[in-house]
């Protein structure tokens, strides 16, 4: 049997902005880095080191200059934007420091929506989905309310809800609980933990928090554009 192919897998990757210009910077510097399927990373390291660079491009949000991207055993190089765009719908899931949910639409709505998006129309399939994980994250007696309804950390919880509609291979999590008190903050992130356990997704999270870092199974540490370390964290 064939190995599995890691979730990421970066070599030598680049990014450089405003390319072939008297202004040309480049803020990523040959990044090496491997995340397996199960594994749950933190990525840190100083305002400016290139964080949120690093997760766009992982993200595909972005596309690097130089170096090799694979995701989930496709090599992005050789992808058209359509292809990117479904690669990104069917196998990353997003949670951001602020939930970005839709306000006109419920909880139930928004979590619906990846589906929603990916099938081209809701179906019974779908909604009974976004309830189990509703359920999940312990808001399903809050379903039909809209976001202005819930306080800040319940809405945190319907966008991680979102964020595991298609049951992606990769999570990635940018400052998730940096809006979020440090009760409300350990729960989020248990919640993230136990997702990461049961679907068995790579999750890479973005955080100042060095708590929650220590509660990784690695931590990167990104240091003007270039990984200094790459360790295993407590677990």
């Amino acid at each position: 049997m064939s190995a599995i192919a890691p979730v990421i897998q970066l070599a030598g990757l680049t990014k450089a902005y405003n390319v072939g210009t008297p202004v040309e910077t480049e803020v990523l510097h040959g990044i090496d880095l491997t995340l397996a399927e199960g594994e749950f990373a933190a990525l840190i390291g100083p305002s400016g080191s290139g964080k949120s660079t690093l997760l766009n491009i992982i993200g595909l949000l972005e596309r690097p200059t130089g170096g090799r991207l694979s995701i989930a055993g496709r090599d992005t190089a050789t992808l058209s934007e359509a292809e990117i765009t479904q690669l990104r719908g069917r196998s990353i899931g997003f949670v951001f420091q602020f939930h970005h949910l839709l306000p006109a639409f419920s909880a139930l709505e928004n979590v619906m929506m990846p589906t929603i998006i990916a099938r081209g129309r809701p179906d019974d399939e779908a909604e009974a989905t976004a309830l189990q994980l509703l359920d999940a994250v312990g808001l399903k007696a809050h379903a039909r309310k809209k976001p202005a309804e819930l306080s800040g950390g319940q809405q945190q919880r319907v966008a991680i809800a979102r964020a595991l509609a298609l049951k992606p291979r990769l999570i990635l999590a940018d400052e998730p609980t940096g809006n979020l008190d440090t009760h409300t903050a350990d729960e989020i992130f248990a919640l993230l933990r136990e997702f990461n356990r049961q679907a068995n997704c790579a999750c890479l999270i973005v955080t100042h928090d060095p708590r929650l870092a220590a509660r990784c199974d690695r931590i990167v540490r990104l240091v003007d554009g270039r990984i200094a370390e790459d360790d295993p964290a407590g677990g």
